[in-house]
């Protein structure tokens, strides 16, 4: 063979193994006796790098140095946040399938804003409020681990928020606890036959948040100079949050703060070591919720402290969960997994004279112009019920008394609002439940269950802000997402990047192969080659 012949076969063999995908980890094929899913609300892969260099070896850094990581998710459908992000990674399907759509949703019966969880069949342990998992309409990874070990494994999930809570937990959770809005006690449902000692014990110590929250001041961990990874922060100035006694206000403002997390890790730390998790024949999984969004008040000249600090701080409970990890069950039999909610809160702050592109766009207004022309085409009545978090909702019982064709009132609708500035575009509840739709109308369709979604969808053009009477929530649209890794540490996982985004759903069917179980019953993603 002439030299030129064996100069072309090596180079197509070097390129042929630079773009072949990697082979999937060789691993023992035994089952980890220990789950836990840490799942950081609004964490940010640029945050994460940008602010690594103040980090110890114990938390991030020991998961990005020993763990596989890829590099992005993506939530393919419409304004992700806290409770449908994480129900898609537990169920490992979108809200079209799982029913979860929002934090809140618009009850029609009743014409009321309600929490997604909401379910007056059951009681809340130390809170008024009544909730339970039963609105998530399919199965869980907790709920089809439950059912493979005949009830025998434990499950646990602890968070901030009640939504985090039963979304992680699912419908046979031995328990799921967040922090009660007005009290700070750790609450539950009585969807949830059994208690847990370790929390009663807490609700009723001295220790118990409910009692210290008005002696807690948030200070920098760390000299505020060395918080320098924003290159266009001039001044950096020290800052202190004084959470004071003004019971939901106070709380209100905790849960946007680092030290929530520290409560979180508290209890999931006690329950890990009293419980003896991973520490029987079936395994048990632990999922616990961390966040990383801002501080409402920080937004001013001291944001870039106070999220850096927050980094910083929530960097060292994940080293802390990590060791009590390591000093319970053994780091080698735990699969540890952390993932990003995938969004992120952010409000602008426009400099003073500048004009930024796009506007504000005022629902009422779009509102009250469209039932107008309702009014033209089908007479004077109030034709609207409701515009919600970028929906809006149609008279129905008028709609059908009048025996107007629904499906052609929707599209007339529709055509007429599209024509308002600041609306990219509008989607009818018919639409969504016909077949042959583009990839546009899919990424929509994933946001939407019908009987909880509006009968017109809206998606506003980047730049525009959505200004609602009475709320100082007014962020910007954006159509890029942020950048968001996912970490798998532990139980037979060799260190590995991978420079690809996965899709939120890929996660529950993952972690489901590793334990051995069925994946649950509506997850439609694949599992990552790379963990085979």
């Amino acid at each position: 063979m002439c030299g030129n012949n064996r100069i072309r076969i090596l180079s197509s063999l070097v390129a042929f193994l630079a773009i072949a995908p990697l082979p999937a980890q060789n691993h023992s094929g035994e089952v980890p006796k220990l789950v836990v899913a840490i799942t950081v609300d609004q964490l940010r892969g640029d945050y994460l790098e940008m602010f690594r260099h103040n980090f110890g070896s114990k938390g991030f850094n020991r998961l990005l140095n020993n763990g596989l990581i890829y590099s992005n998710i993506r939530y393919n459908y419409p304004n992700p946040d806290r409770a449908s992000a994480i129900t898609t990674l537990f169920t490992g399907a979108y809200p079209s399938y799982h029913g979860i759509t929002s934090e809140k949703r618009y009850q029609i019966e009743t014409g009321q804003e309600v929490s997604s969880f909401a379910d007056d069949r059951y009681l809340g342990n130390y809170t008024t409020e009544k909730l339970s998992p039963r609105s998530i309409r399919v199965s869980t990874i907790a709920d089809e681990l439950k059912i493979a070990s005949g009830g025998q494994s434990d499950v646990y999930a602890f968070a901030p928020y009640a939504s985090q809570a039963l979304a992680s937990g699912g419908h046979a959770a031995t328990g799921a606890y967040w922090i009660e809005d007005y009290t700070g006690k750790w609450a539950s449902t009585t969807f949830y036959k059994n208690k847990q000692p370790a929390v009663d014990q807490q609700n009723r110590s001295a220790g118990s948040l409910s009692l210290t929250i008005g002696s807690l001041t948030w200070r920098p961990a760390r000299e505020i100079e060395s918080y320098n990874a924003f290159p266009y922060t001039k001044n950096r100035y020290r800052f202190q949050h004084y959470f004071g006694n003004e019971k939901k206000e106070s709380f209100h403002l905790f849960k946007q703060s680092p030290f929530v997390n520290s409560e979180v890790n508290d209890m999931a730390i006690k329950v890990l070591e009293s419980s003896q998790l991973g520490k029987r024949m079936n395994p048990d999984f632990l999922a616990v919720t961390f966040y990383a969004g801002n501080y409402e008040k920080a937004l001013d000249k001291n944001y870039s402290v106070e999220i850096q600090d927050t980094y910083y701080r929530l960097d060292q409970e994940i080293g802390r969960l990590l060791d009590a990890i390591e000093a319970s069950v053994g780091l080698k039999h735990t699969l540890v997994y952390l993932v990003s909610t995938g969004y992120f809160n952010e409000q602008e702050i426009i400099p003073e004279g500048m004009v930024p592109a796009g506007g504000d766009f005022h629902p009422d207004r779009s509102q009250a112009l469209l039932n107008m022309y309702l009014m033209a085409l089908y007479g004077r009545e109030q034709w609207i019920k409701k515009y919600y978090d970028r929906h809006i909702y149609f008279d129905r019982k008028l709609i059908e008394d009048r025996k107007i064709d629904f499906a052609d009132l929707q599209e007339k609708a529709a055509a007429f609002l599209v024509q308002s500035a600041g609306i990219q575009q509008v989607v009818t509840a018919h639409q969504m439940t016909q077949a042959g739709q583009n990839m546009e109308t899919l990424f929509l369709r994933n946001g939407y269950y019908p009987g909880i979604s509006g009968d017109l969808m809206l998606e506003l053009q980047p730049g525009w802000r959505v200004v609602e009477p009475g709320s100082e929530l007014q962020v910007r649209e954006r159509s890029n997402a942020v950048i968001a890794p996912v970490i798998f540490f532990g139980s037979d996982i060799k260190p590995q990047k991978i420079n690809r985004t996965i899709d939120a759903t890929e996660i529950a069917p993952t972690v489901s192969y590793r334990l051995r179980i069925r994946a649950p019953n509506a997850a439609s993603g694949k599992i990552l080659e790379e963990l085979y």
